[in-house]
């Protein structure tokens, strides 16, 4: 009897003693569940997909960019690409020259990098730090090409300067707003855009 006895707590206490490790174990797992969500939370973001910037900047082209009274370039919408490595977008453009100092047109290619910004104003993404890359035209005499060429930062900025890329509407950050938050860093990912969004300053 006694042997049988003191062999009862022994069964009830092994399931008992495992239901409370599961108990332990859950519990531990959602209170780190409950610490890890405001920091996947902390930074909230909008991303612009390549295919949108490219629609928005489709309606800014072709452009006329005059040289020195004597060549025309006129500049088709550029080819969008995305630099994740430099936080930066590249544009290749057709071109095409023209004008009194050439016999007729020739075409070519301009090829830039730059950066972005937003502004608040009008809640738009714009390009700036703009960097020439060259100015190609195969046709062209090397001599005038490398005329257009000292030209290229000024060209550069004239074709893309402050270029509007895409506009935040009021739907896309009302959820934000409504946090307290504003646009803030823009990062260059293999996807797109993100747009960050950090607290406003206090009024």
């Amino acid at each position: 009897m006694n042997s049988a006895t003191s062999s009862t707590p022994l069964a009830t206490n092994t399931p008992r003693r495992a239901f409370m490790q599961r108990a332990a174990a859950c519990t531990v797992a959602l209170v780190a569940g409950v610490l890890a969500a405001p920091c996947v939370q902390a930074q909230p973001s909008y991303t612009v997909s390549l295919a949108q910037l490219h629609e928005v900047v489709a309606q800014k082209f072709p452009r006329s960019v005059p040289v020195q009274g004597l060549i025309d370039l006129t500049l088709q919408a550029p080819q969008l690409r995305l630099v994740p490595a430099a936080n930066r977008l590249g544009a290749l453009m057709a071109v095409n020259a023209a004008g009194p100092a050439l016999r007729r047109s020739h075409a070519g290619s301009f090829d830039v990098e730059f950066a972005l910004r937003y502004e608040p104003s009008d809640r738009t993404l714009r390009a700036h730090q703009i960097q020439l890359g060259r100015l190609d035209f195969p046709s062209l005499k090397p001599s005038v090409t490398e005329l257009l060429n000292a030209y290229g930062p000024a060209l550069a900025a004239q074709s893309l300067g402050e270029v509007t890329l895409h506009q935040l509407r009021p739907q896309d950050t009302a959820l934000f707003d409504a946090m307290g938050l504003q646009p803030g860093p823009i990062t260059v990912t293999d996807k797109g855009l993100v747009v960050g969004f950090v607290q406003k300053p206090p009024q």
